[in-house]
């Protein structure tokens, strides 16, 4: 019989540079979390965090390559291009974070307690764990938008950006449930307030541009986009001005780590690496906002 259809699969999907670089990406994550759960181990939320990172990875990849390989995305209501750029993004900070997290709390040099070949298979699981960061990382570069060109509005670097301005927040919020005692002043509270809403808007920006619904709205996106981002730099330079004032002054606490204070249980250092990544999240926003007067939004691709 003669085939009318076309080709039914598309063999670029694991030819092409991207589709290699995934399929190094399912080969590493499997390799990655099959080592650890074979003899390296792990425990407490650090390991458990490490593991769903490369078993969600390694799943989303597997998803995506079949999607890909055999067409089945176009029945998909998503905006394809921005879901794989927006994922590849929040794979690789992701990665990079457990990349760091096992090794730092479960490879040692030497053998004991452990024993020689726990401790070989845990620094096995580690180099596999980076090179996973380097393949996610690759995809970013080799699929992000270049000057001219035309693509979806995650694959640029406003849209990337939205991403890493996501991820960072959620840092912000693992050291404000650790005792940051944040409620102890209105101002604190207010902090609260923005990095919750910038966070919340952001995620509903990554959502709308990877359903592919902007179009369905009753007013201009990218308009709205821009004008938020503005707004976002705004109140983040509140937050950085009004969190070190009432976290460090003498006044209201304490500009120097107590010295009683347990390791993992200070308040101060929660309050350190909230005022840390509130600097690094407002310098991402003014640099969103820098790069969202330049780009042109596409929903469909």
């Amino acid at each position: 019989m003669e085939s009318t259809g076309g080709p039914y699969l598309n063999t670029a999907a694991v030819t092409s540079p991207v589709g290699i670089a995934r399929l190094l990406q399912m080969t590493f994550g499997c390799t990655t979390f099959s080592l650890v759960a074979h003899q390296g181990g792990f425990s407490a939320a650090y390991g458990t965090f490490c593991m769903f990172v490369w078993t969600f990875c390694f799943a989303i990849t597997v998803f995506i390559i079949t999607c890909e390989f055999t067409h089945l995305h176009s029945c998909l209501s998503l905006s394809w291009g921005n879901f794989t750029a927006a994922f590849a993004m929040l794979a690789t900070l992701m990665s990079l974070t457990a990349a760091v997290i096992y090794p730092l709390y479960f490879v040692q040099v030497g053998c004991y307690p452990i024993g020689c070949e726990v401790r070989d298979f845990r620094i096995a699981a580690s180099v596999f764990a980076g090179l996973l960061f380097v393949t996610y990382a690759s995809e970013v570069f080799l699929t992000r938008a270049k000057p001219g060109q035309v693509t979806s509005y995650m694959a640029t670097v406003s849209g990337l950006l939205k991403i890493v301005q996501a991820f960072v927040a959620c840092i912000i919020f693992g050291a404000l449930v650790n005792d940051s005692q944040y409620g102890k002043y209105v101002a604190t509270q207010w902090c609260v307030a923005v990095y919750s809403f910038c966070f919340v808007v952001t995620v509903v920006v990554v959502a709308f541009s990877v359903t592919g619904k902007t179009a369905l709205l009753w007013f201009p996106f990218e308009r709205s986009v821009v004008i938020y981002t503005f707004g976002a730099v705004l109140l983040y330079v509140s937050a950085a001005v009004i969190w070190p004032v009432f976290c460090f002054d003498s006044k209201y606490g304490s500009p120097r780590r107590p010295g009683l204070c347990a390791k993992g249980k200070c308040p101060w250092d929660s309050q350190l690496v909230i005022a840390i990544f509130t600097y690094v999240n407002l310098l991402l926003y003014v640099v969103d906002l820098a790069y969202s007067q330049r780009i042109r939004f596409v929903s469909h691709l």
